[in-house]
C-alpha cells in the first residue's frame, strides 16, 4: 500500500493469505454491484413497460367504448375509467406534445388493440423531478392512507401522456404517473451472496496455505542457511512455482555446502602442509648458536606461525562442527569481562538472557571485542539487553575513537589501524573480521560507532533463538 496513507495500509493486511482473501471479496463486491445495478436498471425498464402497456391497454379499450357509445354515455364512460393514478378526458386538442423514444412500444399496443394502424395517436413519457407528488384529486379519503404509503420513499416518477383520436374528432387525453421500483433486498437475494463469500474465503485460505506454507519453509531454510545452520532439504510442495523456486534453493544449499567443504578440507591440508615446515624451521634454528641473527629469525618464524594461524581461524569464519546449544548470555559475558579485562571491564545486565548460539565461536567473537576495548580504550564497559527477539550487547572503550570513515574499513581483514607496527600491540589485523564472521554466522551485525563523551562503542545485534 502507498506510504502516503498509512492509516490504510495499517489497515490492510500484510500477508499473503490475508492480502489475497481481501483482494477476492473487494473484487466479488464490486461485480456483485455492478450486476445489481445493472439487474435493477434492467428491472425498472421492464417495470415501466409493464405499467406503460398496461395504461394503453386500459386506454385502448376505453376508446372502443366511446367510439360506439352515444354522446351522452361518454361523462359516464370517463367516469367509470377514471382511477387515482389514470385520468381520462376528452378536448379538442391533443395533450402529448410529441412521441418520445420509450413510446414506440405503448403506441404499438394501442394501434393493436384497436386494429387501426393508421389511428392517429400521440404518446409522451418523461420522469417529473424529484419533488414531493400532491395527493390527486378526487382520491377517496379512505384510499388516501393507502396512497400515502405507496409513495413513500420511491423516487424518480415518470408521467405517460396519451391522446388519441376518436372517431368523432376529438382527442382522448390520459394521463397516468407511476414510479421506478425501489431497491428490494431481501435475505433470500443476500444468501447467495453470503454464500459465494464463504467459497471466495475458503478458497483463499487453501490457496494462501498451498503457497505460504512453502514460502515460510523457504524463508526458514534461507535463514538458517545464512546464519550457518543445517538447514535440511525443503520438500517439494505447493503450485509449480513455488516448487521450481524450492528446488532452485535445495541445488543452491547443495553448491554452497559443497563448496564450503571443499574450502574447509583444503584450508585443512594448506595448515598441514604450512605447519610442517614452520616447525622444521624452529627445530633448525633451536640447535643454531644463539646469535643475533637466530634470534631474528626464530621471531620471523613465531610471527608467520601467528599469521597462519590467524589467517585459517578467519576463513574458517565459524567452526561448523559446533553444535548450536541454549546458554545464558549474561553468564557467558560474565566470565568474559572476568578473564579478558579483569577489574577494566564490567557488565551491566538486567538478568538471565537464555540464547542459542555456538558457543565456542561466539565467545572467541565478544572476547576479541572486549579485548580491543581494554587494549585500545583502557576500559571496556559491556551492556546487555533485550528489544523484542534479539539480544543488545554493547562494548564501550574511553578511547580516542576512530575517525568516521575508517569505522567500516576496521572490520576488513588485516587492516591494522593501530599506529605501531608491532605484533604485540597490533596483532594481525584479523579481530575485528572474525569477530563480524561469527557474529554474521549467527544471523547477528555488528558495528562501531564514535561515542560523543568520547571512546569508540561497537553494538552487536544478535538473534536470541536459531532458527
Amino acid at each position: 500500500m502507498n506510504t502516503r496513507f498509512p492509516l490504510l495500509r495499517s489497515l490492510f493486511p500484510q500477508s499473503l493469505g490475508g492480502q489475497l482473501l481481501v483482494m477476492l471479496l473487494l473484487a466479488l463486491a464490486i461485480t456483485q454491484g455492478l450486476g445489481l445495478l445493472l439487474l435493477t436498471d434492467e428491472r425498472n425498464r421492464a417495470v415501466r413497460a409493464a405499467l406503460g402497456l398496461e395504461a394503453a391497454g386500459r386506454a385502448a379499450n376505453v376508446v372502443l367504448l366511446l367510439d360506439n357509445a352515444p354522446a351522452e354515455l361518454r361523462p359516464s364512460i370517463l367516469r367509470a375509467a377514471d382511477s387515482p393514478l389514470v385520468r381520462f378526458e376528452i378536448g379538442a386538442e391533443p395533450e402529448a406534445p410529441h412521441d418520445s423514444a420509450e413510446s414506440d412500444v405503448v403506441l404499438r399496443q394501442i394501434r393493436q388493440i384497436l386494429g387501426e394502424p393508421d389511428r392517429e395517436v400521440r404518446a409522451d413519457v418523461h420522469a417529473l423531478s424529484r419533488v414531493p407528488v400532491p395527493m390527486p384529486d378526487g382520491v377517496p379519503v379512505a384510499m388516501r392512507p393507502m396512497h400515502e404509503t405507496m409513495m413513500a420513499g420511491r423516487t424518480e416518477p415518470v408521467e405517460l401522456t396519451l391522446s388519441i383520436r376518436l372517431a368523432g374528432g376529438d382527442w382522448l387525453n390520459v394521463r397516468t404517473m407511476f414510479h421506478r421500483p425501489g431497491l428490494q433486498l431481501s435475505p433470500q437475494a443476500l444468501l447467495p451472496l453470503l454464500l459465494m463469500a464463504v467459497a471466495v474465503a475458503l478458497v483463499a485460505w487453501w490457496t494462501a496455505r498451498r503457497v505460504v506454507g512453502p514460502m515460510r519453509a523457504l524463508a526458514v531454510g534461507a535463514d538458517r542457511l545464512g546464519r550457518g545452520l543445517d538447514a535440511y532439504p525443503l520438500p517439494m510442495t505447493g503450485p509449480t512455482e513455488v516448487r521450481d523456486t524450492t528446488q532452485a534453493f535445495n541445488r543452491m544449499k547443495d553448491r554452497l555446502t559443497r563448496f564450503v567443504n571443499e574450502r574447509t578440507h583444503m584450508l585443512a591440508a594448506l595448515s598441514h602442509d604450512l605447519r610442517s615446515p614452520l616447525t622444521a624451521m624452529r627445530l633448525r634454528i633451536e640447535m643454531l648458536d644463539e646469535s643475533e641473527d637466530s634470534i631474528r629469525l626464530k621471531a620471523l618464524v613465531e610471527e608467520m606461525q601467528a599469521m597462519v594461524e590467524a589467517t585459517l581461524e578467519f576463513a574458517r569464519g565459524v567452526v561448523r562442527a559446533e553444535p548450536s546449544s541454549k546458554v545464558d548470555l549474561t553468564v557467558l559475558l560474565s566470565d568474559l569481562v572476568g578473564d579478558v579485562g579483569g577489574d577494566r571491564a564490567t557488565l551491566v545486565a538486567s538478568g538471565p538472557l537464555p540464547v542459542t548460539i555456538r558457543p565456542q565461536a561466539l565467545n572467541r567473537a565478544l572476547r576479541n571485542l572486549i579485548d580491543n576495548a581494554v587494549r585500545y580504550g583502557g576500559v571496556a564497559k559491556v551492556t546487555l539487553k533485550r528489544e523484542l527477539e534479539m539480544a543488545i550487547i554493547t562494548v564501550a572503550d574511553k578511547g580516542p575513537g576512530l575517525p568516521d570513515n575508517q569505522l567500516e574499513t576496521a572490520f576488513e581483514p588485516f587492516v591494522r589501524l593501530e599506529g605501531s607496527r608491532s605484533r604485540d600491540t597490533g596483532g594481525a589485523g584479523l579481530g575485528l573480521a572474525i569477530a563480524r564472521t561469527i557474529i554474521q554466522a549467527h544471523g547477528g551485525t555488528v558495528k562501531l560507532r564514535n561515542l560523543h563523551e568520547g571512546g569508540l562503542e561497537a553494538v552487536v545485534h544478535l538473534p536470541i533463538e536459531a532458527v
